[in-house]
């Protein structure tokens, strides 16, 4: 099997079967939810992975709605995904601050292939959430904003951070996006479990987008820093 191959089984099969969500709490699975998430993301990895090639693992927090949520490709929103990845979405052209800022770095990295070539990108928790705000919208929910959750979901999270590793992914080093709470967690996570022998951790793209936009550039230039030793 590919590393494409490999990715589109785990896709397929990721479900959440653990204990019950805190009340409130959704989980969100674009593979099982959205009508062409999977055939959409299997697009874009027999695209870019459809090799045997290693690859070094980028850990995000949890999808989020407009991105991954939408178009099954973690950090990718459905126009990054035409603009940047040439694939075709017949959907609402949602626009997601992390996926503009990811793929501004992987521009500068030198392009899509050959960052794809190099690097996994998913997350901690592969599955999103979802909460109900006081006016009864629904928005995003990180897997660290309630105690509760976080627990309730860790073995799964563990779970699939060895599924992510057997894709084809090396253990000398992993990218943690998130300087607080994500990594924190995922560093607590590798010391219990040795999954990583060193994890560098990066300001997440969306706090980059929404606190520190005008050095942007000086981000983007510690990511390529960072990437630049594997």
């Amino acid at each position: 099997m590919t590393f494409a191959d490999k990715v589109i089984n785990f896709n397929q099969r990721l479900e959440y079967t653990g204990p019950p969500l805190p009340n409130g709490i959704r989980i969100m699975n674009p593979y099982r939810e959205e009508e062409n998430a999977l055939r959409i993301s299997s697009e874009f990895y027999r695209k870019y992975y459809n090799d045997d090639n290693k690859r070094h693992l980028i850990l995000g927090i949890n999808p989020g709605r407009f991105g991954g949520g939408l178009t099954g490709v973690p950090f990718t929103d459905p126009k990054r995904l035409i603009s940047e990845c040439g694939i075709a979405y017949e959907g609402k052209l949602t626009h997601e601050p992390s996926s503009v800022y990811v793929y501004e770095m992987i521009n500068a990295y030198g392009g899509v292939e050959a960052f794809y070539n190099k690097l996994y990108i998913n997350s901690l928790c592969p599955l999103g959430f979802t909460a109900m705000d006081n006016k009864g919208r629904e928005k995003n929910y990180n897997y660290y904003d309630s105690r509760e959750l976080s627990t309730t979901v860790t073995p799964f999270m563990i779970d699939n951070i060895k599924k992510q590793i057997a894709l084809g992914c090396h253990t000398d080093v992993a990218f943690c996006f998130g300087t607080g709470q994500n990594e924190k967690f995922l560093k607590k996570l590798n010391n219990e479990h040795g999954f990583f022998k060193k994890i560098v951790a990066l300001e997440h793209p969306r706090f980059i987008m929404q606190y520190k936009s005008k050095t942007k550039q000086a981000y983007i230039d510690k990511y390529l820093e960072a990437f630049s030793g594997i």
